[in-house]
């Protein structure tokens, strides 16, 4: 690895390795600082750095130092870490109850699905609010005895809050992706690309989960007319029996 001069100043951007465990075997996994995942020596995994920062991060010479093609690559590794650090906090924060969990994950791989032909769309927002969109229920059950979808939003936004404080977030992010959340279940009829996205891929797992479309009276066009965005329809149809 080495040192690169930054453009205009006679400071050199010095990568540092971080050490990380693997998740898998629990082996020392080497990670450049302008790198965002690196091989396990002893298993083979591919590890993604969970820490937030890295000098590629905050120095604005960073794509000319990298290069545009290593820049890319850097940030489509970045947006990895950041959903892998989303589904961490989302695994402790709902423990044991995997049910839960994997409810989210289905849904981020919806929505991951949606937003290959939705260009308006911040794939940033879509994915923590898919991660964090139920994070409500525990404490909806917890103060109501129940989990209905009003008392799911207005639980959800204040823990969802938290997460992404401690994650490291802008502001204006939060307040979007909190947003999102503190409605999820109701569209308005004005929302947001990053909406549609998250409700069509909300609805369609939960329409496979239920198994709607065993019982008599469902018909698969109730789903298609359901779903705000056309890609959400066309994932729908690709996943319906």
């Amino acid at each position: 690895m080495s040192f690169k001069r930054c453009p205009g100043s006679s400071a050199f951007m010095q990568p540092k390795i971080e050490v990380v465990p693997c998740p898998d075997c629990g082996g020392d996994v080497e990670i450049w600082s302008d790198e965002a995942d690196g091989k396990c020596p002893s298993c083979g995994l591919s590890v993604v750095r969970m820490s937030t920062q890295s000098c590629v991060d905050w120095c604005r010479y960073a794509e000319e130092c990298l290069g545009e093609e290593k820049y890319k690559q850097y940030n489509s590794m970045k947006s990895s870490m950041r959903k892998q650090a989303l589904l961490k906090a989302m695994d402790d924060y709902f423990g044991d109850d995997k049910k839960r969990r994997k409810h989210a994950r289905t849904v981020v791989s919806f929505a991951e699905q949606i937003l290959r032909t939705e260009s308006m769309a911040d794939p940033n927002v879509v994915i923590a609010s898919s991660v964090l969109h139920d994070i409500g229920i525990r404490n909806a059950e917890h103060k109501h005895g129940s989990s209905s979808p009003g008392q799911q939003e207005q639980e959800g936004p204040p823990v969802a809050r938290r997460i992404l404080e401690e994650l490291g977030y802008p502001e204006g992010f939060i307040k979007e992706v909190c947003a999102i959340i503190g409605h999820h279940h109701h569209p308005t009829g004005d929302d947001s690309a990053n909406f549609g996205i998250l409700y069509d891929a909300d609805l369609i797992t939960n329409t496979i989960e239920e198994k709607r479309h065993l019982k008599p009276d469902f018909s698969p066009d109730q789903l298609l007319n359901a779903c705000l965005t056309d890609s959400g329809r066309e994932v729908a149809k690709r996943n319906l029996p």
